[in-house]
């Protein structure tokens, strides 16, 4: 299906917001810098489907960059939620919800013993930082680059995502001395690791990773590389956090833990446990969670945190999980097929490219052999991805708008769809 008219009322609409929000968008990789032209609006998603304001059906590939695992409008969430809406929509007091959803949380994901409910992944990085910092009374953490873990200031030090998206070496605002505290190594690099700890012996608090990066296209960790990190950890007394905000309940129930078979100290989440709704997490080790307020004397509060609405709609999506493993083994299955189709027809057309997928990640990068970090991701052509972007976009299939992001599949993504996308992936030629 060609998309007609499909800029019409989304031009409008951004000349319109521009007058309003900065740059006409409340997340920087909307705006469509990255591959040119006017960002789509979107009014309605059901299922594998996102429909513009002008009507138009596109098949969605980022599921909202990874919540809408299920799919969206899922009966089941929107009736769950519907419900709670005449309930109430926020308290700031304790709720059952609360409980539930982190008992269910437990449940999934080993390790987990507190886990303490916050609004979004960026605080839930930001706060597991300080948790790690204030029970070893160290300051320095190291971070790898490309890795995204949220806007706060000690993490926008060589990140991934929007920041690798425009470009953004050194963000204005964040000021030097929170930098110093930040050391930063390629990603699957353990000797780069091991030396930036020994040339701070005794300082570095914690060591924050994606298990699997999803912020300079989808970038499995190498065979060893977070068994080294966690053999590290345990030698220098570090604090090891797995950023599972993309692959929490995404990669398997246990998310990457499970599934790569590594263990961290803290977890942070997001994305899946809210549904939809914006939410986040971070939990771990007892002994360590107890140094949070008001077991402990590190702080972090948040009126919303636990919201209702976004308890309700994450603890019904991780129910259905928890209670039909075998969306897994589906997702993977058709993840697996798409890239599968989308590769031989780029081959075919004489494309050069690489493709990264682990479970249902998923991303391709044109002119370059492999993608294992951020500098080879850097130097995919950019250019190829730009037009095949708008190429998909044409026949309906909406893509990340960014070559450093990763596509997201859900469950409601048929095999017929992905043979759409297949064929509107065979007519992309040089």
């Amino acid at each position: 299906m060609m998309i007609k008219n499909s800029t019409k009322t989304s031009h409008l609409l951004f000349e319109r917001a521009q007058a309003s929000i900065p740059g006409g968008v409340n997340s920087p990789v909307r705006a469509f810098k990255s591959v040119g032209g006017t960002p789509v609006f979107f009014k309605e998603a059901r299922g594998a489907y996102l429909y513009d304001e002008d009507g138009n059906r596109y098949i969605d590939l980022i599921a909202s960059w990874g919540p809408m695992i299920l799919g969206h409008s899922h009966p089941a969430v929107v009736e769950a939620v519907a419900r709670q809406v005449h309930k109430a929509t926020s308290f700031g007091a304790p709720t059952r919800l609360e409980i539930e959803m982190a008992e269910l949380m437990k449940e999934m994901v080993p390790g987990l013993e507190l886990v303490r409910m916050v609004n979004s992944g960026t605080e839930a990085c930001m706060s597991a930082l300080r948790l790690a910092r204030g029970y070893t009374g160290k300051n320095k953490f190291i971070k790898f680059e490309g890795c995204y873990h949220g806007h706060a200031d000690p993490f926008l030090v060589k990140a991934g995502s929007g920041v690798a998206t425009f470009d953004i070496q050194s963000v204005p605002g964040v000021t030097g001395g929170t930098a110093h505290d930040t050391l930063t190594a390629p990603y699957n690099d353990i000797e780069a690791v091991q030396k930036l700890i020994d040339q701070n012996p005794g300082d570095i608090a914690a060591i924050i990773v994606e298990p699997v990066a999803g912020n300079m296209g989808c970038v499995p960790p190498q065979p060893g590389f977070l068994e080294k990190l966690r053999v590290i950890c345990d030698r220098y007394g570090i604090i090891l956090i797995f950023d599972e905000v993309m692959t929490g309940f995404r990669l398997a129930q246990g998310g990457a833990q499970e599934r790569l078979g590594v263990k961290a100290d803290l977890v942070t989440f997001g994305k899946v446990i809210g549904g939809g709704l914006p939410v986040g997490a971070f939990g771990g080790n007892r002994d360590i969670m107890s140094a949070i307020a008001p077991l402990g004397k590190v702080y972090q509060a948040g009126t919303l945190s636990g919201n209702p609405l976004a308890m309700t709609a994450g603890y019904t999506t991780l129910s259905i999980l928890h209670n039909n493993p075998q969306i897994y083994s589906e997702l993977d299955h058709k993840t697996q097929l798409l890239e599968q189709k989308l590769s031989e027809v780029l081959s075919a057309n004489g494309w050069h490219f690489t493709s990264n997928r682990l479970g249902s990640m998923l991303s391709f990068h044109f002119d370059i052999d492999q993608v294992t970090n951020f500098s080879e991701a850097a130097a995919a052509n950019q250019n190829t991805f730009r037009r095949f972007f708008h190429h998909m976009l044409s026949q309906g299939v909406y893509l990340p708008p960014s070559a450093f992001e990763s596509y997201f599949l859900s469950n409601a993504l048929t095999f017929e769809d992905i043979d759409f996308i297949a064929e509107a992936a065979s007519t992309f030629t040089a």
